[in-house]
């Protein structure tokens, strides 16, 4: 049986959690955030329930993966983006 190596990746302000897993061919997203056990790392996170993409585009779990595929777990906005665009146009700053 062949294997695919991916990274999976969860960020935070002050770093990112990067973990590379071996995983049989025909693995999905779900097998490879299991298999990373980055929720054990993050149990604040709730990364069971969180967005899930490949390089930047969003996918559901049950996608499979590709060698070198980087699977990102997504936190929630804390600021809604078009709402910081109106703030800094408008000179109040913002994030």
């Amino acid at each position: 049986m062949s294997t695919i190596t991916v990274t999976v990746v969860y960020a935070l302000p002050d770093g990112a959690t990067e973990i590379e897993v071996e995983l049989p061919s025909g693995a999905t997203v779900a097998d490879a955030i299991a298999r990373s056990r980055i929720a054990e790392r993050h149990p604040e996170a709730a990364l069971d329930r969180a967005p899930a993409g490949i390089f930047g585009k969003r996918i559901g779990r049950d996608a499979t993966l590709e060698a070198g595929d980087r699977v990102e777990l997504y936190r929630p906005l804390r600021v809604d983006p078009r709402a910081a665009r109106r703030r800094r146009a408008s000179g109040r700053g913002g994030p």
